[in-house]
């Protein structure tokens, strides 16, 4: 079965969204709507015979039957909330929204138009991140203490973000995934190096209820790209490098509590063991993503990455941002 779907956005990011529609089998790319004359002549360049407009509105009719929309971050709420109406299923670019109670209505509207809604969370469709979960899940690791994040470069300035907005998504939506809950507080500190107003480096802390801490380095000030997310666990740790060779290792390290001791030098032993690499079917992600939200709008199935997840990471960034505007204080969430 054959679904036609439509790309709102052709900009740097929308383009590789146009290259997986237009290449994926069993889909057809409906159209590309963008407001720039240039960003569609980059599309005709490639796909002459690309259905291509300036109005997204454009392409919510007819045949189409889901949409990704990959346009400014700024318009992702109305155009969601335009083709979830006109009952198009939706996969659109993160973040979903800047406001919670704006997130959750469009989970709401996909939810009782029996759509399916999906955001553009990448990295929760990286085989590493896929490992990571079902090691977690499996016990293998032990019981989870902590999680650390590093996503810094020396890369592009943003003006309609700061760097919790454009680079948080990405190492929330893996830790949610990870943890599959919300966080009971967040605290975020950041500073405006080179932009007044806009934080180009932001550290961010999560706590969870059932004792878990989450800590996140977000910054584009930075000078080498790191994309690092590490996980501390009582039986083993491991390390997700999206930047090295070897994306995933996972190490048998840590410190051991024998059942008996007569002395407290004695209580606690290093334990310091091999390093496993698992092999990984390394797959371009943002097929993967694209790929999993057909399966799920043919199957019926609630995709990860879904609406709900998106609420929940739409609500840490929130309270982060209230937190940055707060030198820190830490801010409750009631999800």
């Amino acid at each position: 079965m054959t679904l036609r779907v439509a790309v709102l956005g052709a900009g740097a990011w929308g383009q590789n969204h146009v290259r997986i529609v237009a290449s994926e089998p069993g889909c057809v790319l409906a159209g590309v709507a963008d407001p720039d004359p240039l960003a569609l002549e980059r599309i005709r360049g490639v796909l002459p015979r690309c259905r291509l407009v300036a109005d997204p509105h454009a392409l919510l009719g007819g045949d189409v039957e889901a949409v990704v929309i990959a346009s400014p971050a700024a318009t992702h709420p109305a155009l969601a909330r335009a083709a979830l109406a006109a009952g198009k299923h939706v996969l659109v670019e993160k973040p979903l929204a800047m406001d919670v109670a704006v997130a959750i209505s469009l989970a709401e509207l996909a939810r009782s138009n029996r759509l399916v809604g999906m955001v553009g969370h990448l990295m929760v469709h990286h085989p590493a991140v896929i490992r990571l979960r079902e090691l977690l899940r499996s016990g293998v690791l032990g019981t989870l203490h902590y999680l650390h994040s590093t996503r810094v470069n020396l890369g592009r300035l943003r003006r309609d973000e700061n760097a919790l907005w454009s680079f948080g998504p990405h190492d929330v939506s893996m830790i949610d995934l990870l943890l599959d809950r919300a966080p009971i507080s967040v605290a975020a500190r950041g500073q405006s190096v080179l932009q007044q107003g806009i934080e180009d480096v932001v550290f961010l802390t999560m706590r969870y209820e059932t004792g878990e801490m989450a800590h996140v380095h977000l910054s584009w000030l930075s000078p080498r790209k790191e994309r690092r997310l590490t996980l501390v666990c009582s039986q083993k740790m491991a390390e997700f490098d999206d930047v090295g060779t070897d994306k995933l290792k996972i190490y048998d390290r840590g410190y051991d509590r024998p059942p008996e001791f007569s002395e407290y030098s004695q209580f606690l032993t290093i334990r310091d063991g091999d390093v496993h690499i698992p092999q990984l079917p390394m797959q371009e992600p943002l097929r993967l993503q694209f790929r999993h939200f057909v399966d799920c709008i043919h199957s019926g199935a609630v995709p990860d990455g879904n609406l709900a997840s998106a609420v929940r990471v739409t609500a840490v960034l929130e309270a982060a941002q209230r937190s940055l505007q707060q030198d820190g204080a830490p801010v409750g969430l009631a999800l």
